[in-house]
Formats: structure tokens, C-alpha cells, sequence
């Protein structure tokens, strides 16, 4: 079976495991997940990842998962941008989510960046997902 939304794969397997109070998550690997995967890092979402080796030869990102105090760092997870619906922004028209207490993760021509990173570097793209 193929799969036609890879990040929508890597964000619904986020979600369900936060909400079943999971630590860790593993999913399949690319490239453009662990990017995502970074971003989440960097704006202190997931607590780490890596990616590991199979013994069937098969790469897999594992994700660990962040709590602060008895909540969970990952309030909300929402895929933006379809593969039907592309939603594409330019540098003065990036989202601000919940009032900049969450981001908005856009791949852009200099690689994957947060809402506030794009703006700053007065670049556009499209809006892969929200996280709050």
C-alpha cells in the first residue's frame, strides 16, 4: 500500500501517541520528517530523535516525546498544507498561531523553518502544520 501524505503519517502518529500518553514514537524515515522533526526539537515540542537501522535494513525515525510537569509539551498537531491543496505563503502572510504561543512549520527554499524564522529571514513557503 502507498502512502500519499507522508506527513500527515508523521503527525497523526505525534498525535495518537500523546494523547495515549506514549513516551516515544517510531514511524519510517525521510529526510523531510526528521527536518520536521528538528524544528519540533528546537522549539523545545519533542524531547529528542534519531534515526536507527532495522534488522531488516529498514531506517526508522524514533521520536521521544516531551512532558512538562504531568502535561504534555504538545498541545494540538494540524497537517495545513494537503497534497490536494497546497497552501503556499509568502513572507508577510505567515500565520501566527494562537497569538504566537504556537508555530507554524514552512518549508522554504532555504530548508524547514518555524512561522517567526521565515519572517525574519523575509522568505515564503508552504505551510506544512501547525503545533501548539
Amino acid at each position: 500500500m502507498s502512502m500519499t501524505d507522508p506527513i500527515a503519517d508523521l503527525l497523526t502518529h505525534i498525535r495518537n501517541a500523546n494523547r495515549a500518553g506514549k513516551s516515544d514514537v517510531e514511524i519510517s524515515f525521510s529526510r523531510m520528517k526528521a527536518e520536521i522533526a528538528r524544528v519540533l526539537k528546537q522549539n523545545g515540542y519533542i524531547a529528542d530523535f534519531y534515526a536507527e537501522k532495522k534488522e531488516d535494513g529498514k531506517q526508522v525515525l524514533k521520536i521521544q516525546l516531551k512532558m512538562i510537569g504531568k502535561e504534555r509539551a504538545i498541545v494540538g498537531i494540524r497537517r495545513a498544507s494537503k497534497p490536494g491543496l497546497r497552501r503556499y505563503v509568502g513572507a508577510q502572510d505567515v500565520p501566527r498561531i494562537l497569538g504566537g504561543m504556537g508555530i507554524a512549520i514552512i518549508t522554504t527554499s532555504r530548508g524547514v523553518m518555524t512561522g517567526h524564522e521565515a519572517k525574519k529571514a523575509n522568505v515564503g513557503g508552504e505551510v506544512l502544520a501547525y503545533v501548539w
